[in-house]
């Protein structure tokens, strides 16, 4: 089984062997990989975090020793920073939010032989007790970042890509898409039992569910919809108060990590307008 990392800040993975085609996920520095197929320059592969499918450019990967997998599945942090770098021999490599810093020991990381040093907040999602005073830090940082199709960097994110690198900070791994994230965690019957740190998915007119945001205090949600923004939250979805008026329609709220400490109930925002229709609130 051949084993690629990132060694790069971002690295775009798409759905077929082109530049031209459709990006649908990014690899983060420091991410891993497992090599499946190879079309001339291109390799299909599996995302070892996530296992999402899809195709890169080769030349954008490093292979790595068998005996590295285990290390870096084992010991690693994730950065804190929206961007800082890490220092090289003789060069600097730009590290985003939610990168992998592999066998990292607080000033020092190693990739595929290569030594480097960071001087940016990390944290080991292993050795720490998810808290809600984290998550919310942690997405609060992703504020204003721009929406981008399969981003899941600060430069350029998608809803789903917001809500897996959160997760996956505070050491808990979700799937790649909306559609898939909703089959984790425990399903909570109302919105006003809905705690900090919930997922709530929303649903299209044709009740697929097709966004994602991660539920604050005070009523409030953040997601990725144009920008990484914070918006009102309630029993019917999201209300935009910029818009004035609900632009994602609630299907479903999952509590993914029952014992984050500690436990707030989110204070639901009132509706819009008593005698709204709610046919008519998402137009």
């Amino acid at each position: 089984m051949n084993i690629g990392i990132c060694p790069l800040s971002v690295v775009p993975i798409r759905s077929n062997a082109s530049d031209k085609s459709e990006m649908v996920s990014q690899l983060l520095f420091g991410e891993m990989v497992e090599l499946l197929e190879k079309r001339g320059t291109w390799s299909k592969v599996r995302c070892l975090w996530d296992n999402y499918i899809g195709w890169l450019d080769t030349k954008q990967i490093k292979i790595i020793p068998a005996s590295d997998v285990a290390l870096y599945q084992e010991k690693y942090a994730c950065s804190m920073e929206l961007v800082q770098p890490a220092v090289g021999d003789d060069f600097y490599l730009p590290i985003t939010i939610g990168a992998t810093l592999p066998d990292f020991d607080g000033l020092k990381f190693r990739l595929n032989g290569s030594s480097f040093t960071f001087s940016g907040q990390a944290i080991s999602p292993q050795e720490i007790e998810p808290s809600t005073e984290l998550l919310i830090k942690v997405a609060r940082r992703y504020l204003y970042a721009p929406y981008l199709w399969g981003g899941r960097s600060p430069m350029g994110i998608d809803c789903s890509g917001f809500t897996q690198v959160v997760f996956k900070m505070l050491g808990t791994a979700l799937p790649r898409d909306a559609a898939e994230q909703v089959a984790v965690g425990d399903l909570v019957d109302f919105a006003e039992e809905s705690k900090v740190g919930d997922l709530a998915f929303f649903e299209n007119r044709k009740a697929k569910i097709t966004h994602v945001g991660i539920i604050m205090p005070e009523g409030k949600i953040i997601h990725a919809s144009g920008q990484v923004r914070i918006d009102r939250f309630d029993h019917f979805g999201i209300y935009n108060e910029d818009k004035q008026k609900y632009t994602h329609r609630l299907r479903v709220i999952k509590r993914i990590l029952p014992n984050l400490i500690p436990p707030k109930l989110v204070k639901v925002a009132p509706k819009n307008s008593e005698n709204e229709e709610q046919v008519n609130m998402f137009n």
